[in-house]
């Protein structure tokens, strides 16, 4: 964890409801909870490096049939890990499983996909693009047909971190998902500071079984 930033820390920027961050949970708990209105009956979330969990947390929180969701959270950061179990159990979401995992590897989603809703929010941003590409291409195996993905990727980025495009990568982002399977039901954008981006994306293809891979998915680098 030391190489990355100070996650405890960056997590507090969701307090300011004038951030970029603020705007973006915002809107991902209006598509999750969306989501879960389109797919009735029991239904089974991932989120990916999910940080405490607060985007869906909240969500089911506030739901009065979040007994028919099971829901898998992946964060290698055992502090955040800790927060989301703690957040799960204050709130009586039993059908909450949260593993302090390396989600850069095939073997953590194993007996958590394929799911009804994906979450790959917040990691796009901050990993080499040949990452992004990878992650892509393993999105379909994560899914079962007709299953919801959010992703997000700010429009800003930094020149100096090595192997990402500076600047707006996300039609390239939006063609290789439809290059693998999905459609884009809702991009968003927001004009603050970071120029925050948001995609909503239906799973169009069919079973695809996870496949073991020994090279990582991708590397955080900030």
């Amino acid at each position: 964890m030391s190489a990355t930033r100070d996650y405890q820390a960056w997590h507090r920027r969701y307090d300011d409801p004038g951030s970029g961050l603020s705007w973006r949970l915002e809107r991902v708990r209006h598509h999750v909870d969306d989501a879960l209105d389109e797919h009735p009956g029991p239904i089974r979330v991932l989120s990916v490096c999910s940080g405490d969990g607060r985007d869906l947390l909240r969500v089911l929180a506030g739901r009065t049939d979040s007994e028919r969701v099971s829901a898998v959270l992946l964060e290698l950061h055992p502090e955040l890990a800790q927060q989301a179990r703690d957040a799960a159990s204050t709130a009586g979401l039993t059908g909450v499983r949260v593993e302090t995992v390396d989600a850069s590897s095939t073997e953590a989603y194993r007996g958590a996909v394929p799911a009804d809703v994906v979450l790959l929010v917040g990691i796009f941003g901050n990993v080499a693009d040949v990452d992004v590409w990878r992650l892509i291409e393993l999105a379909p195996q994560l899914c079962r047909p007709g299953a919801t993905v959010v992703w997000s990727r700010g429009r800003r980025l930094s020149r100096d971190l090595p192997g990402v495009t500076p600047g707006d990568l996300n039609d390239e982002v939006r063609a290789k998902l439809a290059a693998v399977g999905f459609s884009e039901t809702v991009y968003e954008t927001h004009d603050s500071s970071t120029l925050p981006a948001l995609g909503v994306v239906r799973y169009e293809g069919p079973d695809v079984e996870l496949q073991a891979d020994p090279t990582p998915l991708f590397t955080f680098l900030r």
